[in-house]
């Protein structure tokens, strides 16, 4: 290396020890294969209804194009404010409680860089998002991962809470209904998680972008919804999952005002506003989206029950998940490693789908399987799965 190069010890240690994430390395390997089906990027296969396209179009039209508000639209905020009191039996105040972000993720970060401090740890449950571990090591947090377990469903227990508590403990971070697991918390444990969190005085992030998507007739409760943790939540929500708005990077944190205001700056310095066009689109789904989310929420929960029943009946174990559009089989009885058999499985039959590893060293034995896919390329990545699994002389076929 000349004198004239950088050196790649310039990156900052930290940044240099986070991995990239699992899901995009192992698609990598994807590109540039022909007949591929795959099961891998959890993002919905619906265009976004169009009348809110519709009126993102309209917005272009009438010349709004222009910086908003830090916090958002008021507009936007107002109708956030409608919806959260409705759907989630919460209400803040849309003038200091609610900010408009650039989807969960830029939230996310915001919320962790505005209440941590180096060294404060944080607890969260895997298996987990690909970006809780990263986001927390990114602003000199400590990650303390609670294990989840298949024979509970993935759901999280309080007592596993209260053993990874030290007086270091700052923020228990939520993810339910979870990717990749489809996983729900029961309300009584929700019950004991919230007393935990008032007796030690811990803050709650709770991500919330697939709580349209439940199922068998289960309404969505929020932990903010409990006595006693509104004013310690961050209730994080966006557009992307249910509304099919992936692309309009679009989300919202709704919290006390001390902890608005704090992430406000944050958000005001990086990112600024979200777009003014997407601001217009959320409105509209926000207002009039309802009917349309419904609609492609039945699609999933008719794709939810097939490939349960069709993994179960094929050997690969399979907990029935209560929301999301995940499944997460089990694939110890293979013998191969989660990575070993993501590979194998998109040589053999051009299946792709993503290493449990991606979500935790707990994910080890599983497979996330995303059926935000067509009908037709779900029966025929099952027939695929199955002759790969034959081949391993461990299938029923």
């Amino acid at each position: 290396m000349s004198q004239n190069e950088l050196s790649p010890s310039v990156v900052a240690e930290h940044i240099q020890n986070i991995p990239r994430s699992g899901i995009r390395d192992f698609f990598e390997l994807v590109q540039g294969r022909e007949g591929v089906i795959s099961l891998g990027v959890g993002e919905p296969d619906f265009r976004t209804p169009w009348h809110i396209r519709e009126a993102a179009i309209y917005s272009l039209e009438k010349g709004q194009t222009s910086y908003t508000s830090n916090l958002g639209m008021p507009s936007l905020r107002k109708s956030i404010r409608k919806y959260v009191k409705s759907f989630f039996d919460v209400d803040y105040n849309d003038a200091n409680e609610i900010l408009v972000t650039v989807g969960v993720s830029e939230a996310i970060d915001i919320a962790l860089r505005a209440l941590i401090n180096p060294g404060d740890e944080v607890i969260y449950h895997e298996p987990c998002y690909v970006s809780y571990h990263p986001s927390i090591a990114m602003v000199h947090g400590v990650p303390v991962p609670v294990k989840t377990y298949f024979e509970d469903g993935f759901s999280l227990r309080a007592e596993e809470i209260e053993k990874a508590l030290t007086p270091k403990t700052k923020v228990l971070m939520l993810n339910f209904p979870t990717n990749p697991t489809g996983a729900v918390l029961d309300e009584g444990e929700m019950r004991k998680i919230a007393k935990l969190c008032i007796e030690r005085n811990l803050v709650v992030i709770t991500d919330e972008i697939y709580s349209e998507l439940r199922y068998d007739g289960v309404r969505h409760r929020s932990i903010a919804a409990e006595p006693g943790m509104k004013g310690r939540t961050v209730l994080l929500h966006g557009f992307s999952k249910a509304f099919a708005m992936t692309g309009f990077r679009l989300g919202y944190a709704c919290a006390p005002t001390f902890l608005i205001e704090a992430m406000m700056k944050v958000h005001q310095y990086g990112a600024l506003c979200a777009p003014i066009t997407s601001q217009a689109a959320a409105v509209e789904a926000l207002e009039n989206g309802a009917p349309a989310v419904e609609e492609m929420r039945l699609a999933y929960d008719r794709r939810r029950k097939f490939m349960v029943k069709s993994l179960n009946g094929m050997g690969l174990p399979t907990a029935d998940p209560g929301g999301g559009f995940y499944v997460f089989p089990d694939i110890r009885a293979t013998g191969l490693t989660s990575k070993e058999f993501a590979t194998q499985l998109l040589e053999a039959e051009n299946v792709a789908a993503v290493p449990g590893t991606a979500f935790g060293l707990a994910g080890e034995g599983f497979l996330r399987c995303c059926y935000a896919t067509s009908f037709d390329e779900l029966r025929e990545a099952i027939v695929r799965i199955e002759r790969f699994l034959n081949s391993l002389g461990v299938g029923k076929g």
